[in-house]
This record gives structure tokens, sequence and C-alpha cells, in this order.
């Protein structure tokens, strides 16, 4: 039924060995941060791409005159 790389019992595997190295009190700042970073990279996958604007070339040539 559970073939493949993540079954189950590796995952509680994985979880006991994060549990183990950073501690119960590290897990939900870890979380928190994995989501923001998660929510900023999808957000940055919707936004239509844009060209920047070089404005420094043009700066340069308007105070030239």
């Amino acid at each position: 039924m559970f073939e493949g790389l993540l079954q189950p019992m590796h995952l509680i595997i994985i979880l006991v060995i994060v549990l183990i190295i950073f501690g119960p009190g590290k897990l939900p700042e870890m979380g928190s941060s994995i989501g923001k970073a998660i929510r900023g990279f999808k957000k940055a996958m919707a936004e239509p791409e844009h060209k920047p604007e070089d404005t420094t070339d043009t700066k340069k040539i308007e105070e030239k005159k």
C-alpha cells in the first residue's frame, strides 16, 4: 500500500531525528519561517514579470542638459 521513499515509518523516523537535533522549542519557529518562505515564493511566482526600468542612464542624460 505505502511504497516508495516516504513511507509513514520513514517520516516518523525523520521527525524523531529533527526533534533530537533542534529540540521541541525550535520547531514552531522553524515551521513559521518555512511557511513565510513558501508564501513569499508563491507570491513571487504569481506576480507578473516586469522589466526593471533602467533609470540611471536617463537621469544622467537629463542632468547633463
